[in-house]
């Protein structure tokens, strides 16, 4: 099987962030160690570590329209990597009160910078997740999908 950027990030998001029993996450080098044990490529945790890095720290100032009546338009990059499906997901995410514009705004910055072909709709949701749990004051919107994510894996975690 072959692993990519997005199995090692959903293996470090599922055994170190939602896990409130865990103690505090071991260091890049002791988690890069860990990982490779596990099976997966040196190239793909470096990735994935990149990836987590820049979904911390916001490099720019995210501007967004303040009126209740603006429409994002994707580029024709974005629509490759997110077809109608999905932006319809995140348009409806955003009018239910789950995702403010500037979450959307880095979901959409996380989704570009995964270097993954197969993307599909448990993917994004993953990725919103993941965004919503970096998202200061998002804890409401974070357990709310993390319910529509877990509901669509009976049992729970996929790994």
């Amino acid at each position: 099987m072959k692993e990519n950027m997005f199995d090692v990030l959903m293996y470090l998001f599922e055994h170190y962030y939602m896990d409130e029993e865990i103690e505090p996450s071991p260091d890049r080098e002791s988690l890069h160690s860990e990982l490779l044990e596990a099976g997966f490529p040196s190239s793909e945790i470096n990735q994935a570590f990149e990836w987590l890095e820049d979904l911390s720290v916001q490099k720019h100032i995210i501007q967004t329209p303040q009126t209740e009546n603006a429409i994002r338009i994707f580029s024709e990059r974005e629509c490759e990597r997110l077809d109608a499906e999905r932006r319809g997901f995140l348009l409806f995410l955003e009018q239910m009160g789950i995702l403010p514009p500037e979450a959307r705004e880095r979901v959409i910055d996380r989704v570009m910078a995964l270097e993954t072909d197969d993307f599909d709709i448990t993917q994004l949701k993953w990725v919103i997740l993941m965004v919503l749990f970096n998202q200061p004051g998002a804890e409401a919107a974070y357990a709310w999908m993390e319910d529509l994510v877990f509901d669509s894996f009976p049992g729970g975690y996929i790994h």
